[in-house]
């Protein structure tokens, strides 16, 4: 016997029903309700159970609906629900990914640059505008350091060649005699000239960014990953200064004995909690200068440049701090959109090391997993037709660590393992791929399905029907992760969708079936692929036609 649609307690509609109502007594009414209520052309069928009334839902009109209604809707199926209606459309800028030039790109930055990407892709699906920026790492005394040691250790064709790796290397080779008094000595110079503004310094520090900024497009777009606007430090520095000087004008700016200059934000005033925005020496730090920190003067300029809604932030938690302190200066100073400003930290990821030791390039995550994957894929009997293994294997690698990453709370830290995250089955990225691939070559033997001509008296199995339940269930996963902007809510919808689909693959077969049986089949499973496939898109990965 089927478990209902719908459920509702008595208990919960009884005026007085305190816990002295008995059992039975509940059960009776139940049973009166129940024999009260009409079935109609949407409930074909009314119940009672122990205490609760049960309703179940007309399967045809079901089937019908939910597939009529992935059919006309295609990508935009669950977004141009009546749940959204509600929901007035806004501007957004987000934040993520902002690396240090010459610097290891962190697992710290890959989770910035999915979860910023997921943020992005799904408010641009529930239209919004969304501006995205990557805000580099791009200035402060390291230059000066990275400058002197281009002039001894740096190579032209390397810089053009490989420019990530070849800084990395120049910094880290510099840093070894950093305590050097000569070598702190050139580098304070090199630094000055560039604040300085002299023409050759920056030019050389520009030739570091531009290139910088070439390769790191050229990997973003293996992650299918874009931004609009790479901004950084360096086009704060004036701006900060002005900063400084309204924090002073508003009397909010306070001098400490030794020099440095602190914004008192408790609420007694008696500085139990501050944050410092000036070196002794004058020169501005934290909160309007600090390394891939979104400060107080971008903030004001983004506000002023985009005007919008909200702005959001995408870092790991050991960052909170910053930010709440970044958002209370601007309160003080009179912004009232720092209400709308938000952070979306995430948790820390251990052990994830490549065959070369541990990770220093997002580059070498990336060959990793695809040449992993490809290693899989070529043990398996099933590969050989693929025309383009490594394409293929990349965006299946890509699905297992994005997958992996987003299962949980983003805030919790989690243990990466290679072997759990491309794991063919139980609930991983490649899981989902290898269903998506499998319903699609389903369509390629098949043809599609012509909606108009679907019997769908033809779905009434079980399995067809939790399919369907499942289907019509996305619009509300949706809400709830733009409500929250976790992605955890997508990640667990679509892993039980592909279940759900696999076993209905298993007990309704298409090939042998009669042409209508067939025909509502085939129909069912596209209506679970375009789902799946639209889903997976938010996430920030490209599903698979074949693998």
């Amino acid at each position: 016997r089927h478990v209902a649609d719908f459920q509702l307690s008595i208990a919960s509609v009884i005026e007085n029903s305190s816990s002295d109502c008995l059992a039975q007594d509940l059960h009776l009414q139940a049973q009166q309700l129940a024999e009260r209520l009409k079935c109609d052309s949407v409930v074909s069928e009314i119940s009672a159970g122990p205490g609760t009334v049960n309703f179940t839902i007309n399967r045809e009109l079901l089937a019908k609906t939910v597939l009529q209604q992935v059919w006309k809707d295609g990508s935009e199926y669950g977004v141009k629900s009546e749940l959204f209606s509600t929901v007035p459309k806004q501007k957004a800028v987000i934040e993520f990914s902002s690396p240090n030039i010459a610097k290891k790109f962190h697992i710290g930055h890959l989770r910035s640059t999915i979860v910023g990407n997921f943020i992005a892709n799904l408010k641009v699906a529930l239209g919004h505008e969304v501006v995205r920026i990557n805000y580099l790492g791009d200035w402060g005394m390291q230059f000066g350091l990275l400058g002197v040691g281009f002039q001894s250790f740096g190579n032209k064709e390397k810089l053009k060649s490989s420019p990530l790796q070849h800084l990395f290397e120049v910094y880290v080779q510099i840093n070894k005699v950093a305590e050097d008094e000569n070598t702190q000595k050139l580098a304070k110079d090199f630094f000055r000239k560039l604040e300085e503004h002299d023409e050759q310094t920056l030019s050389i520090w520009k030739q570091f960014r531009d290139l910088s900024i070439e390769e790191y497009s050229r990997i973003y777009k293996r992650l299918g990953v874009h931004f609009d606007e790479y901004s950084g430090e360096s086009f704060y520095q004036e701006k900060a200064q002005e900063v400084l000087k309204m924090l002073e004008d508003k009397g909010l700016l306070q001098k400490t004995i030794n020099g440095t200059g602190i914004v008192d934000l408790s609420e007694k005033k008696d500085l139990s909690t501050f944050s410092t925005v000036m070196r002794s020496d004058g020169t501005s730090l934290y909160i309007t200068r600090q390394v891939s920190h979104p400060d107080l003067a971008a903030a004001i300029d983004r506000m002023n440049k985009h005007s919008c809604d909200t702005m959001i932030y995408v870092t790991d938690k050991s960052q909170s701090n910053h930010f709440q302190h970044l958002f209370q200066i601007l309160k003080f100073m009179g912004y009232d959109w720092a209400e709308r400003c938000q952070h979306v930290s995430f948790g820390l990821v251990q052990g994830m090391k490549t065959r070369r030791g541990e990770v220093i390039f997002l580059e070498d995550v990336l060959n990793e997993v695809r040449s992993r994957m490809l290693q899989n894929m070529t043990s398996t009997k099933t590969t050989k037709e693929i025309n383009d293994p490594v394409e293929t294997a990349e965006k299946v690698g890509l699905a297992a660590l994005i997958i992996q990453d987003f299962r949980g709370l983003l805030s919790s830290d989690y243990q990466f393992s290679w072997d759990r995250a491309l794991q063919s089955r139980g609930d991983t990225g490649v899981f989902l791929q290898y269903t998506h691939a499998r319903l699609h070559s389903l369509e390629q033997m098949h043809g599609n399905a012509e909606l108009t001509n679907v019997n769908v008296a033809c779905l009434q199995e079980p399995d067809a029907i939790s399919v369907l339940q499942h289907l019509l269930r996305y619009d509300e996963v949706l809400y709830t992760s733009s409500q929250d902007l976790q992605p955890k809510h997508i990640v667990s919808y679509l892993l039980t969708l592909s279940h759900l689909a696999a076993v209905a693959h298993k007990t309704l077969p298409v090939k042998g079936s009669a042409p209508e049986v067939a025909q509502a089949r085939l129909c069912l499973f596209q209506a679970a692929r375009s789902v799946l496939a639209n889903g997976m898109k938010l996430l920030g990965i490209t599903p698979v036609t074949r693998m």
